[in-house]
């Protein structure tokens, strides 16, 4: 292996059959210079991001981050790929490396910064939840800090973030936000509690999290109408359907985005069988 690029004592960049990869191993280039053999037995770590954009970026963000909290976000993003069994956009190593880096920087200052859908993480997406809490257990053991329940929320949302491949984390608060919304819309029309640990709610809140995606990026779901369908819905769950009407008119005013027919049979569908189970 040789070195193509020295990031730092610990990090460089190989070229292996025209594939770039970031290498790491503690003290790794130490005396080292471009062109130097590597010396494989002080590899910890190889990175092959097939994203020359990602790749560097993630390139300088480790020219500048400890080699400790490169190492936790990497432990962290191993662990969440794992327990949820598939695969995340390379952005999550920028991301939660990044996040992980500073929060860790703020709790030594003792700044803590409050996490308000901390709530709705907690609903919404309960195994990245459970994946952000975790992580905080691993954070503590590597380095003896206690992090707030609200990291863990800030963690979630950088997974589902990976998840859903997106690259702009305002994305993924806006798409909470409009679950929040239209899950407030259902629980205040029928006067309900959830029974957040149903499998109904999941596939409630599973089906709100693509519409919302949609919502946010401007995409309709379904190609072309179906009217029977449609009057089957209307005639069979009125109520329901009654209320996806008024999310339907929600949506309208607040995000000029207008709900398909075949959304709306979904909608009342899953909204139909929530209230059904609830009561």
């Amino acid at each position: 292996m040789i070195i193509e690029k020295v990031l730092n004592n610990n990090v460089v960049v190989i070229n292996e059959n025209n594939i770039e990869q970031i290498v790491m191993g503690r003290g790794i280039a130490f005396q080292k210079k471009v062109g130097d053999n590597l010396d494989e037995s002080k590899i910890d770590k190889v990175f092959t991001l097939t994203d020359k954009e990602v790749a560097g970026k993630f390139q300088e963000l480790l020219v500048s981050i400890p080699m400790e909290h490169i190492e936790l976000g990497e432990e962290i993003v191993t662990y969440a790929r794992t327990k949820l069994g598939k695969k995340l956009n390379d952005t999550i190593y920028i991301s939660l490396v990044d996040h992980i880096d500073t929060a860790i920087t703020r709790s030594k200052e003792g700044i803590n910064i409050k996490n308000f859908l901390l709530w709705d993480i907690k609903r919404f997406y309960k195994t990245e939840y459970e994946i952000g809490l975790n992580s905080l257990a691993i954070i503590k053991e590597k380095t003896g800090i206690s992090l707030e329940d609200d990291e863990a929320g800030f963690i979630a949302l950088h997974i589902v973030n990976a998840e859903m491949e997106e690259d702009k984390m305002h994305d993924v608060y806006q798409i909470t936000k409009v679950m929040q919304e239209i899950t407030n819309i259902v629980k205040y029309e029928f006067k309900i509690e959830f029974d957040e640990d149903s499998v109904y709610f999941y596939r409630f809140i599973t089906h709100l999290k693509f519409f919302a995606q949609r919502l946010i990026e401007g995409r309709t779901y379904g190609d072309g109408e179906d009217d029977e369908l449609l009057e089957i819905v209307m005639m069979k769950y009125h109520n329901a359907y009654s209320c996806v009407m008024k999310i339907s008119d929600f949506i309208q005013k607040k995000y000029f985005y207008s709900i398909s027919d075949e959304e709306k049979v979904y909608l009342t569908i899953h909204i139909e069988r929530i209230v059904y189970k609830t009561n």
